[in-house]
């Protein structure tokens, strides 16, 4: 028995998002704006595209929904290359933050300490969040308080500079919190 495998359908959503340009434009009579933004009125889709060649320029349907489409003259290579250049920037401008971790020990102290603090504000400099985390061992686990304590003198060596996205939290033997830079807001800036 031969199994036959079928190329998948291309989704309507996409065919419609596409913008039809020049010899794809279906209707016969288009409403035509010319490159200066000027109406030029309603007029034959073979009399549109002899103008945009004349004058190098693309005809582009604009509001297909209407009847008839609106359509403008315009270079379509340069406005494409706009929007792939502004999509670009918008993702950049949206990275998303990444949460890191520092693990503490229930007997760290001095130097030990200081290393976790300059590794946390590298990663807080950076624009992540850093979670903070303790897993107490054996009879560690008799003294959580300790370790509550351990952890908020660690996000206390931050001063105001962080702000707390979780409180010191426990889950069975682990205890965690989480902390975040603070970001000032563009609009209180003057």
């Amino acid at each position: 028995m031969q199994i036959r495998y079928r190329r998948p359908f291309k989704k309507r959503e996409d065919l419609k998002k596409r913008t039809r340009i020049n010899e794809y434009i279906r209707a016969p009579e288009i409403c035509l704006i010319d490159e200066q933004g000027k109406n030029m009125g309603v007029i034959k889709t073979t009399d549109a595209l002899a103008k945009a060649k004349e004058l190098e320029l693309d005809l582009v349907e604009v509001n297909p929904k209407l009847q008839p489409p609106i359509c403008k003259m315009i270079d379509f290579g340069k406005i494409k290359y706009e929007k792939e250049k502004f999509e670009h920037k918008q993702k950049v401008a949206n990275k998303k933050t990444e949460i890191k971790g520092i693990r503490l020990s229930f007997k760290i102290k001095g130097n030990d300490l200081q290393t976790r603090v300059k590794q946390a504000q590298k990663f807080l400099k950076a624009g992540n969040s850093v979670k903070i985390e303790m897993i107490l061992k054996g009879r560690e686990k008799a003294h959580s308080s300790n370790a509550q304590e351990i952890i908020n003198n660690f996000i206390k060596e931050f001063n105001e500079n962080v702000k707390i996205l979780q409180p010191v939290k426990r889950q069975g033997g682990k205890f965690f919190a989480i902390i975040s830079p603070v970001t000032s807001s563009p609009s209180l800036q003057l």
